[in-house]
């Protein structure tokens, strides 16, 4: 039986391309692996696997009496549906720990780098296993996403090393230009329906019993959101009814200009002031190089909501 390797719900191409490459390394190990994804893959994902010849993974969502390892998450409200219903074999992740737990022990690694792929990267080295030239273009390609290009307060050395490395064997030389058009890619929005940008990076937090959710859409130039800022706030509200939620932000990340722009609907808007020491206009706050959800807006709403 295939052991699933999958990463969390609104799979970004980090997800998307460390369920692949784990599924590649533990196959060579001699553990039979299928990469998957919990939901359909964004198009900046699509436009680095067909780059590099991969194929999308294939869509699960139920671990039901199935063997999971998962990569870049450990939080069971970003996991499988059913996940204590399968079996859990190893973890591989860059974020906190989250509440995932086994009756056994696994496989874990967990580093505090800018991209899972970073790990994976010392994972094929830890066991001796040569990356293919497609799966090293791939893994670059997530670093670069989940660095912002080396700019996000996440980004580590490890991470650079990692890239540099990755790109050498996949034969990218222009690192810069690369991630510049994958970002391009991402900023597209035009015929994209609303729901779908306010979810294509949504990850859901328990923030001290509230149920909270956060957004990011990261754009070469905030301007191109314009059109749509007034609809994603409307959306994000009826967001809010139907999931029951404390609270809802979206970040509207600049990379060029390194900061968000932060659309919120919350039972408690004062929050925002108590995380971030601005206070909004309206249902909105501008978060001066505010450009990682993990590290400079999750840790700040938890102290806030546990105050």
């Amino acid at each position: 039986m295939a052991v699933y390797v999958v990463g969390h719900k609104s799979p970004d191409t980090d997800s998307v391309c460390a369920a692949i490459a784990l599924a590649d390394l533990k196959s060579k190990l001699g553990v039979e692996c299928k990469p998957a994804v919990q939901g359909e893959v964004n198009p900046e994902s699509r436009f680095v696997l067909e780059k590099f010849g991969c194929d999308a993974p294939e869509l699960l969502t139920d671990a039901t009496d199935k063997q999971i390892m998962l990569v870049d998450h450990s939080d069971l409200s970003q996991s499988l549906d059913n996940l204590n219903k399968g079996e859990l074999m190893a973890i591989v992740d860059h974020h906190k720990v989250g509440d995932v737990s086994t009756p056994n022990p696994i496989e874990v690694w967990t580093w505090p780098v800018g991209c899972t792929c970073t790990v994976l990267k010392s994972m094929y080295d830890f066991y001796g296993v040569e990356i293919p030239k497609n799966i090293a273009g791939i893994m670059t390609c997530a670093i670069l996403s989940d660095t912002v290009i080396f700019k996000s307060a996440t980004c580590t050395d490890a991470d650079k090393k990692a890239a540099e490395a990755l790109a050498k064997k996949a034969g990218l030389d222009d690192l810069q230009n690369l991630g510049i058009e994958m970002f391009k890619v991402k900023s597209a929005i035009e015929g994209t329906p609303v729901r779908e940008l306010v979810m294509r990076d949504f990850k859901d937090f328990n923030m001290n019993g509230n149920k909270v959710g956060i957004g990011q859409l990261e754009v070469v130039d905030l301007s191109l959101l314009d059109s749509v800022k007034d609809d994603l706030a409307k959306d994000i509200s009826s967001l809010k009814g139907e999931g029951s939620y404390h609270s809802v932000f979206l970040l509207l990340t600049d990379i060029m200009k390194e900061g968000s722009e932060m659309l919120l609907v919350s039972d408690n808007p004062p929050v925002v002031e108590k995380a971030f020491g601005v206070s909004p206009s309206g249902d909105k706050a501008w978060l001066d190089g505010v450009m990682s959800r993990k590290k400079q807006v999750v840790p700040n709403f938890e102290k806030a909501f546990a105050a």
